[in-house]
């Protein structure tokens, strides 16, 4: 059986450089639309203040991460600077398979394996509204120095150029309207033949009697 026959739920990936405000907008999109989760990735780097293990992220060592790499239990894996991030295997298709619609928060490296394995997968990138405006929003979050930031404006402008390889492109430039789109990217996909098929079964199968 395919991994297709197996889930009736909608894996999205969405993917933006730092400091787009990806993870605004899914938090605010998973708490408007039941049935919506992020999947919880793993990541090698340290907490920043705020972050809570198992919440933001499963903090794993070094090693733990290429144990499980090795394991074959990674459903995708990336290495952003010098971290390595990587979603479980296990946990995205069990909730797939329970019809919850699943996002994988992941960079353009992690969107292109996902999309490679699974092609039903809808892939969303998130742009900034301008060069300066994504400055200032890296800036403003007074963790990293001048150099960091230089670093991660360089990361930003090669995540972008990776922006044609996804199926949606969303512009936040204003929250309530990027939250919007989002929003109707969802719904589109829920209203799908494939996902209709799937919820409706009793009403066609009545239907066609």
């Amino acid at each position: 059986m395919s991994d297709k026959e197996k889930i009736s739920g909608q894996l999205y990936v969405v993917s933006a450089p730092s400091g787009a405000g990806k993870t605004s907008l899914v938090k605010a999109l998973v708490e408007a639309n039941e049935g919506l989760v992020v999947s919880v990735s793993h990541t090698t780097r340290a907490k920043r203040p705020g972050e809570i293990d198992g919440v933001n992220y499963h903090f794993v060592s070094e090693a733990e991460f290429r144990d499980l790499q090795e394991q074959g239990g990674f459903f995708e894996w990336a290495q952003v600077f010098d971290n390595f991030y990587g979603t479980s295997k296990e946990g995205v298709m069990r909730q797939l398979s329970q019809g919850m619609d699943v996002i994988l928060e992941i960079d353009w490296q992690g969107a292109k394996q996902v999309k490679r394995h699974m092609p039903d997968a809808v892939a969303v990138f998130i742009l900034p509204p301008s060069t300066a405006a994504l400055r200032e929003r890296l800036t403003g979050r007074g963790q990293d120095d001048s150099s960091v930031i230089e670093r991660r404006m360089q990361s930003a402008r090669d995540e972008i150029s990776h922006y044609g390889k996804a199926d949606y492109v969303v512009l936040n430039d204003r929250f309530e309207t990027a939250l919007t789109d989002l929003q109707a990217i969802v719904k589109s996909q829920r209203l799908s033949q494939r996902h209709q098929s799937l919820r409706l079964t009793s009403v066609i199968a009545d239907l066609l009697g």
